[in-house]
């Protein structure tokens, strides 16, 4: 009996708990009304039941029946559902491959199949039927998501489910190819400049120059052609240059021989030409594109011109080339107009701020005190910022010697004492440096980043303040000192010059970058170093400030004795890495191996006070060791360069250094095979 009631006896739609629920609602309210009918007429109590009767049996044949269909309509679709994924999964294009435990391949589908060719692979090891294939499913097992792979020459979008041991692969080369082809085909913008072609065709006949220009336009157009950019004249030193991404590459691949090419043939007839370039690319407005090249030029002629600027709109700069000194283009007018306009500059201003880099040298102090004295001699109050905290022995001695003179020793003020004195019409002078992060007081750049002025010799750099007011940079002068002591032949007679401390330690600032006229001296280094000893300079004092400490000699003299030659002709000191060494005495010891028979390059690797490492770099000229401490973040000049990096040690600090110049040695053994 229990069997007959069981649900599988019972009609189909009523094995619904909700349908019989309902249909026991019904049941219920029918009985309810034919009790009501029988008690109010036995004639309406009938006629009662045969109607609900009637009514029941219909609405149980037609919920049976719409039942039924329902059954084998979701029966059909299950079907068509199930018949649908499989065929699916063998035919459409989307190859999938499932593996075993140990790795035997179990099953792959059609789509698959034909990638692997004839051979059988069900039961065989992946690492049988493609060793490629196995790689790739290892390298991307514990991906969250699809990536785009390479295999058998083709790119795929590569799926690996861990758990279901399952791979998927869809090819996608097509779209690779279209998406690579939008790539190759963005339009990049280059200008080309010739850096000293007024200079050189000053002296030369009309005939020479038109030989010259010949020349130089025939190679450019030459160099254009070979990878297929388009080449326009604007000038006679002006070149504008259109090309594809795919174009600027192989350029790129080519380290830009354009520049060695007419350097050496144009030296070869004495009259060294050398080009500059600046290239943007990346973005889809030509304006902006071309205002990004212009100014990439602007930062190849800041460093010294000879070299190229690559870069895209919000992205890091590439440089090549840079391999000469560049070319003295500063004249006596250049340095005049510079004088008047910074006149102009602090006569508009309440006050002036004068800074250089953190660490101070000679140099950038001495040129602090050169502009403080400019400042006076135009009325205007000036302050040198400076922590006096973290300087060097010399100069120290030399704060000391100011003693002597409060005027000018008042006038030397913490950073914290500048931030609560300036105002916003004040002037800031960047002396010595371009770079902000460099600044001793970089809180005070931001306050005062849209009043502010540069005077530097180092080569610019990628890092540069966006609206200076005036920018004064000379890469060929060979200190920041030089430069401000020409301007005060264009300053006010009447006031009072500049005395004998001031100009003592300016001629010290030239006599130490220079390495004691030895390195980047020019006629007008001289010049400049006549009328300062003109002026009072005492070198009796200047080797007081120069002296330096038994502690220091022993020092350096240690790490000289720690050489190695990572090349015959670079050395690189790497220091003891649980002491501390002062910058100062590592530059020292850099300049000393200099000096050692065959060595064109040194670099010394210290640990410094503030926990970071230091690289000091030196060159004789031929090796550009400003591009290769710009790759580890630093920067400099030709023959002149540092870094300071953090978080790292002397170890890891070395063994990048060592890299590096493998690398430029091995390219430069290429170049020269070539």
């Amino acid at each position: 009996m229990n069997g007959f009631f069981s649900r599988d006896n019972l009609p189909e739609f009523l094995r619904n708990k909700r349908l019989r629920g309902l249909a026991l609602f019904i049941m219920v309210l029918s009985v309810i009304g034919i009790v009501l009918a029988f008690l109010f007429s036995w004639i309406l109590g009938i006629a009662a039941l045969a109607a609900v009767i009637t009514s029941l049996i219909f609405a149980f044949n037609t919920m049976n029946e719409i039942s039924g269909d329902m059954n084998r309509y979701i029966a059909d679709l299950s079907f068509r559902i199930n018949r649908g994924e499989q065929e699916a999964l063998i035919d459409m294009p989307v190859g999938v491959l499932i593996f075993g435990d140990n790795d035997a391949i179990e099953w792959v589908n059609p789509y698959l199949q034909q990638y692997f060719g004839d051979q059988a692979v069900l039961s065989r090891r992946l690492s049988d039927v493609d060793p490629e294939l196995e790689k790739l499913i290892m390298d991307h097992v514990d991906d969250d998501g699809a990536q785009t792979v390479t295999w058998n020459d083709r790119q795929f979008s590569f799926l690996v489910q861990r758990d279901f041991r399952a791979v998927y692969l869809m090819e996608v080369t097509h779209f690779t190819q279209i998406e690579q082809r939008y790539e190759n085909e963005r339009v990049a913008i280059g200008q080309v400049f010739l850096d000293n072609y007024d200079e050189i065709t000053q002296s030369m006949t009309d005939q020479d120059i038109s030989n010259l220009r010949n020349y130089v336009t025939n190679e450019l157009s030459a160099w254009a052609q070979r990878f297929g950019m388009y080449l326009k004249r604007l000038d006679d030193d002006h070149f504008l240059v259109f090309m594809y991404a795919k174009a600027m590459r192989a350029v790129e691949a080519d380290k830009f021989s354009i520049l060695d090419t007419i350097r050496e043939s144009t030296s070869k007839q004495n009259f060294p030409l050398t080009l500059s370039i600046g290239i943007a690319y990346g973005g889809s407005d030509l304006t902006r594109l071309a205002d990004q090249a212009q100014s990439n030029l602007d930062l190849a002629l800041g460093r010294g011109g000879d070299q190229v600027v690559v870069r895209a709109q919000d992205a890091e700069a590439r440089f090549y080339g840079g391999k000469t000194n560049p070319m003295e283009k500063r004249t006596r007018v250049r340095a005049r107009m510079i004088s008047q306009a910074l006149q102009e500059l602090m006569s508009q201003a309440d006050m002036v701020f004068v800074q250089g880099h953190q660490q101070p040298d000679m140099d950038a102090i001495g040129a602090c005190l050169g502009i403080r004295r400019i400042a006076q001699m135009n009325q205007k109050p000036c302050y040198i910022v400076l922590d006096q905290e973290t300087v060097h022995s010399d100069v120290q001695r030399l704060l000391v010697s100011l003693r002597d003179y409060p005027e000018i020793f008042e006038s030397i003020i913490t950073p914290e004492e500048a931030l609560s004195k300036m105002t916003k019409q004040s002037l800031l002078v960047m002396a010595d440096h371009s770079k902000p992060s460099l600044s001793i007081s970089p809180e005070l750049y931001q306050r005062l980043e849209n009043r502010v002025m540069i005077i530097d010799h180092h080569r610019r750099g990628e890092e540069f303040p966006e609206n200076p007011m005036l920018v004064y940079i000379e890469p060929y002068a060979s200190s920041t000192c030089e430069l401000i002591t020409e301007m005060f032949e264009y300053q006010s007679q009447e006031s009072e010059p500049i005395n004998k401390i001031e100009a003592t330690a300016m001629l010290t600032g030239i006599f130490i970058d220079t390495k004691s006229f030895s390195l980047r001296t020019g006629s007008r280094t001289f010049d400049a170093a006549s009328y300062l000893r003109s002026a009072g300079a005492d070198s009796v004092q200047m080797q007081q400030f120069m002296k330096e400490n038994v502690d220091s000699y022993l020092q350096r003299n240690h790490l000289i004795e720690l050489v190695e030659f990572v090349t015959p002709d670079m050395a690189v000191v790497a220091g003891e890495p649980d002491e501390i060494y002062d910058p100062v005495t590592a530059a020292q010891a850099a300049d000393d191996l200099l000096n050692m028979s065959g060595v064109d390059a040194s670099f010394v690797i210290t640990h410094r006070e503030d926990g970071r490492i230091g690289v000091s770099a030196r060159s004789m000229g031929e090796v550009n060791v400003q591009v290769i401490m710009e790759q580890m973040g630093g920067g400099g000049h030709l023959s002149s360069g540092a870094t300071q990096i953090a978080d790292s040690t002397v170890a890891d600090v070395k063994a990048q250094l060592v890299g590096i110049l493998t690398n430029t040695e091995s390219e430069t053994t290429t170049s020269e095979g070539e």
